[in-house]
This record gives structure tokens, C-alpha cells and sequence, in this order.
């Protein structure tokens, strides 16, 4: 249930509310606007006295919530949100830029490719140093030196990192990470997800293979549920009968997420793809779609990776990409 309240309501009278609806044993999320103040009731809102409610003069209107997410839902929070990653900002506007290797393999390679994506544009810092891979004989990542070499990176680039958590035992290895990504075979582990609801810092939620925009607005909720509200929502393809891509990227989903919900949304067109000649045009889609970043995996050299190197960028594939993504941008602005 939402109430809108009226332009004018004071402080005083929005703690006053607030106090009596948390009598009831909900919880209030309050969101305020330029215009209007919004209160999103979470809990067993069959208690509430809806024309009671409505009677107050500082109500505009009540309305009931028919989605299962809650704290994700635009109506509990209208304006969009800005998530904050070291110093850049990812929403309303700002645009993340997010680059690097598929899996970190060395300090030079990290260091090298680090430099190369922040000199055309970006400015986050991907790595992966936990690797979930399909084939359990395939390269699994450095894991906790992996993560070393990425906070070396971030030093000698000033660039944030993102890097993926694969079990919450290994929580403690990213105390100095800034974003912490969950993969898309981990979206819908809800112990996980629930624990990293504690921990405040910035998530990167990834869609899973097969999942559908509610299930992935309810794995946000489970997060935000514990107090964490630093969600960045991402669209990285799903398994379709096609396959000729590695996934299908579905572009639509990233208009109905920004419908639906008011975390801000990137688009991953390598997983998304497979291919690295597709990345660029995908990305530049993805942009036009109204994608709040982008999250591009680029290596020194692809021929070579340890991991993902079809889908892969050279740097000056990226620098070219990042070109074609700011004339995009200039031109909807």
C-alpha cells in the first residue's frame, strides 16, 4: 500500500503518521520528492483503514500495491535512484561505464587493461576473481589474490571495481571492493542475496538465464528487505531456443524495468552476445534503450584469455565502442 501526502505536509506531521502506521507493525519507506512525499507501507496492510487513512488532511490519496516487490516498486519510490561507487554515480543521469577482463589472470594484464578502458571512457573497474564456470576443470579464478590484484589496479588507476561473489564465506575478501556483483546462477540464492542485504555496500544484481523481470525485482527485494538499498540492476541476455548468440539479449527489459522499478539499469552485451563483434552494436542499442551503463568485458589479448576471450574486446575495440556510445548519448540529450 502507498499514500501520497499532500505538497505542504510538514515533518512533524509525516513523523507523526509514520509513528502511528508503525503501531500497526508495518514498515514505512519514505520517499521524498520535489513535489510530494510517498510512503510505501510494508507488511499485513489488511489492518489499515484505508477511508480513515484517505480522511486525513494530509493524505492525498491511498492506493494498494499489487505487485509482490515492494521497496524495488517506482510506486513506493517515483523518482530514480542514484547508486553511489567510490566517486561515480550510476542513475538519473549518470552513466556507468564498466570495463575489463572477463577473469583476472595477472597484475600486469589487470594493471595494463585497467589503464587502456580509463583512458577511452570508463569508470568502473571490472574483474572477475571468482569464476562459476559450467565445466568443473575450466580456469575457477585467483579468488582472493584475484581480488589483491584488482585493489592494485584500483590504486594505480583510481578506477572503483566490481567483481563477483560466488559464496557468502567469502564475504570478508571484499571489504574494500566497491560494487559486489551476484551472477545470474546466483540471483535466486536467497541466503546469499539476504546477507548482502546487511552489508550496505553497492550491488550489482545480475538477471539469471531464465528468469523473468519479476523474479529478478523480488531477488532485489530480498536484498533491500535487509536495508540494503544500493541495487544496480543488470540485463545480461536469456536462454532462448536461438543459438547462434551465446544468449538473447532482451532490450525490452530494460524500458520495463525503469516502468517497473526506479533502480538504475545496465546492460552487459558480452555475456550477452558471445561474440565480440557484436558487442559494439548491442552497446549502442542498449544506450538507445535508455540503459544507465554499460558493463563490456575487454582483455589485452583475447586469442589469449584464460576465460571468455571470444567475447572479449581489444582496447582499441573498446576506445571505438565508447566513441559510438557518447555520440549515442549527445545525441539523446
Amino acid at each position: 500500500m502507498i499514500a501520497v501526502l499532500k505538497s505542504g505536509t510538514t515533518p512533524d506531521q509525516v513523523q507523526h503518521l509514520v509513528a502511528w502506521l508503525k503501531n500497526m507493525s508495518l514498515d514505512v519507506h519514505i520517499s521524498e520528492g520535489a513535489e510530494v512525499t510517498v510512503l510505501g507501507l510494508i507488511g499485513d496492510t489488511s489492518r489499515v483503514d484505508m477511508d480513515l487513512l484517505k480522511s486525513l488532511d494530509m493524505v492525498e490519496t491511498v492506493k494498494r500495491v499489487s505487485e509482490p516487490f515492494k521497496q524495488a516498486n517506482r510506486k513506493f519510490h517515483p523518482n530514480d535512484s542514484i547508486i553511489n561507487a567510490g566517486d561515480v554515480r550510476i542513475g538519473r543521469g549518470y552513466f556507468a561505464m564498466i570495463a575489463g577482463p572477463c577473469s583476472v589472470e595477472s597484475e600486469e594484464q589487470i594493471i595494463e587493461v585497467a589503464t587502456a578502458v580509463k583512458a577511452s571512457g570508463a569508470n568502473i573497474l571490472r574483474g572477475g576473481a571468482f569464476k562459476p564456470r559450467t565445466s568443473p576443470y575450466a580456469f575457477q579464478g585467483m579468488k582472493g589474490e584475484g581480488i589483491q590484484l584488482l585493489l592494485k589496479a584500483k590504486q594505480a588507476t583510481g578506477l572503483p571495481i566490481v567483481t563477483e561473489i560466488m559464496n557468502i564465506s567469502t564475504l570478508d575478501l571484499f571489504a574494500d571492493v566497491d560494487i559486489i556483483q551476484v551472477g545470474a546462477r546466483n540471483m535466486q540464492n536467497f541466503d546469499l542475496l539476504k546477507e548482502l542485504g546487511k552489508t550496505r555496500k553497492p550491488i550489482l544484481l545480475k538477471r539469471g538465464l531464465a528468469n523473468t523481470l519479476q523474479e529478478l525485482l523480488m531477488s532485489a527485494e530480498y536484498i533491500m528487505s535487509e536495508g540494503n538499498e544500493n541495487i544496480i540492476l543488470c540485463e545480461r541476455g536469456i536462454r532462448t531456443f536461438e543459438t547462434y548468440t551465446r544468449n538473447t539479449l532482451d532490450l525490452s527489459a530494460v524500458a520495463a524495468l525503469h516502468e517497473l522499478s526506479h533502480l538504475p539499469v545496465v546492460v552487459d552485451p558480452s555475456h550477452a552476445t558471445g561474440k565480440a563483434k557484436m558487442v559494439s552494436p548491442m552497446a549502442c542499442a542498449a544506450v538507445a534503450a535508455g540503459a544507465d551503463g554499460l558493463m563490456i568485458e575487454v582483455h589485452n589479448n583475447p586469442s589469449c584469455a584464460l576465460c571468455d576471450g571470444a567475447q572479449s574486446l581489444t582496447p582499441q575495440q573498446f576506445d571505438d565502442v565508447c566513441q559510438r556510445v557518447n555520440r549515442i548519448r549527445e545525441a539523446m540529450a
